[in-house]
């Protein structure tokens, strides 16, 4: 052959390999598509990719569960409220709510073992939107984030604590802290978890109820001038009965002013004031008259009026009295006992007789006179200020005089007649 004939001859040849390679690589390919197919279940990527069966990452919903669910509406208020992992730990749990007090941070803490989250203040509060960000790594390392939200019903019924003075009053030594409840309280004992009463300097504090719907502070003895009172109201979310939540949240203060006692000797009709132990000034008065003795015992200014009306009926007296503009009232009792000017009685009876249907009384003028007995008093007077009564008889069963009635504890602001460990007895059972 020539060598024409030979390149002739092995051109042919040459395609048939290109051929068969083309089908090699093609079986190999598909070998290997086959192989990967049923390779064991513990090989896998070296960059921990999981892509394949049995091993993809469980969801975010399976890492971390939250209680209640995405999306609930209408949650029952005090409900169950945490955060867990079945397995792994909890890194990070962040919770939000928004309400009636705008957007707040809900404080909470991650268990020791890292499984699960609760809030510090307890169950949800009633009207609110949460959300919930929480990430965490499973039993195997995965890390995950989830995003979740839900809302609380409003409570059908609604309770709050009703305070006087208002915040940021300064009040006398004698002032005992007094909260009045807009509806009966079933657990007190919850309620009275959620309310504090804090005094700086610090002294203790114990907490009394009279019936289910008041609640009083008071320490063991009289506050110190200057010192500071806290009063914390969390009851937003705190059940006190069936279907009954809180819904205030408000921390009020007082600062405690300077020490003043104000005592009246029935007996002798008259009335001195004491400053820090000092002797300010003495005034003659008229106290109840004997079928209508004045309260023995501590009474505290709840509030004072610079005029008012004052009617016999409303207290039981039908028409005894009816006075328009009774001048400088100072109320020691709820039941009715004021400390007051009075300008139609003779003078005579000041410091000579006791002729009134309970109240004390001060010479004063029509309108209330400045620099009258009754208007320099109400002048040096603020609300929390001590008026102690002694000496205040009444009809005996002969006929004699004998001892009036010492005012109730729950009259006014009257604890302080109250031995202490009668009153720290009134707390809240556990």
């Amino acid at each position: 052959m020539t060598g024409g004939e030979q390149r002739a001859v092995k051109q042919p040849a040459k395609g048939c390999g290109r051929r068969r390679a083309r089908r090699t690589r093609t079986v190999l390919a598909v070998l290997a598509t086959l192989a990967g197919a049923v390779l064991p279940a513990g090989c896998s990527s070296s960059d921990g990719a999981d892509g394949f069966a049995g091993r993809r990452a469980p969801s975010p919903e399976t890492v971390i569960r939250v209680v209640p669910h995405d999306g609930a509406h209408g949650v029952r208020a005090g409900s169950r409220f945490e955060v867990r992992v079945p397995a792994g730990r909890l890194e990070r749990v962040e919770v939000r709510r928004t309400g009636e007090a705008g957007r707040q941070t809900v404080a909470g803490r991650i268990s020791p073992d890292g499984l699960i989250w609760r809030p510090v203040a307890g169950g949800l509060a009633p009207g609110s939107r949460y959300t919930v960000d929480a990430v965490a790594r499973d039993g195997a390392g995965h890390r995950a984030a989830r995003h979740t939200t839900f809302t609380t019903s409003v409570p059908r019924v609604r309770f709050a604590g009703f305070f006087s003075p208002e915040d940021h009053t300064t009040v006398g030594t004698g002032m005992i802290v007094s909260l009045e409840f807009s509806r009966p309280i079933a657990d007190r004992k919850a309620v009275e978890r959620a309310v504090t009463v804090t005094a700086d300097p610090g002294v203790e504090i114990a907490p009394h109820w009279f019936g289910n719907r008041r609640l009083d502070f008071r320490p063991r003895e009289r506050w110190k001038p200057g010192t500071d009172i806290a009063l914390d109201l969390r009851l937003r979310g705190v059940q006190a009965g069936p279907h009954t939540y809180g819904t205030q949240r408000k921390t009020v203060h007082y600062h405690v002013g300077r020490d003043q006692i104000t005592t009246i000797d029935a007996a002798r009709h008259s009335l001195t004031v004491r400053r820090s132990g000092r002797v300010l000034a003495t005034f003659p008065v008229t106290a109840g008259k004997a079928k209508n003795p004045t309260y023995n015992g501590k009474m505290v200014i709840l509030e004072r009026r610079s005029t008012m009306r004052m009617n016999g009926d409303t207290v039981g007296f039908g028409d005894a009295y009816n006075i328009a503009d009774v001048p400088h009232a100072m109320r020691l009792t709820r039941s009715g006992t004021f400390l007051h000017g009075n300008y139609w009685a003779p003078s005579r009876i000041f410091g000579g007789v006791n002729t009134s249907h309970g109240c004390v009384g001060l010479k004063d003028t029509k309108g209330g006179g400045r620099d009258t007995p009754a208007g320099r008093l109400f002048r040096h007077s603020i609300v929390g200020d001590t008026v102690q009564v002694r000496n205040s008889r009444g009809h005996g069963p002969r006929g004699h005089g004998a001892r009036g009635p010492t005012v109730a504890a729950d009259n006014g602001l009257g604890g302080w007649n109250m031995p202490w460990k009668q009153w720290k007895r009134g707390g809240a059972p556990d």
